[in-house]
């Protein structure tokens, strides 16, 4: 079984859960424009100064995910 990478979005501020929301928006619309199926897109509310947005990935597809989309950072990601 291959590893699966999370590429993460930091935001951070008041309006980082909006920004994080709106964000994985466009995450979404650029898979769908691709023709690309993920496992997993999303955001998360760390707490109200600090949300990310996200992918998952595959390990072997992750430096061409990460080449594109610029993600801020990634990590081995655990369902």
């Amino acid at each position: 079984m291959s590893r699966k990478i999370k590429l993460i979005w930091d935001f951070r501020g008041e309006a980082a859960s909006k920004t994080a929301e709106h964000h994985d928006i466009h995450l979404k619309e650029y898979l769908d424009e691709e023709k690309i199926t993920l496992e997993k897109t999303g955001f998360e509310i760390i707490n109200e100064m600090h949300a990310i947005a996200f992918i998952v990935v595959e390990e072997k597809d992750m430096i061409t995910f990460r080449d594109i989309l610029k993600p801020h950072r990634g990590e081995v990601y655990q369902d």
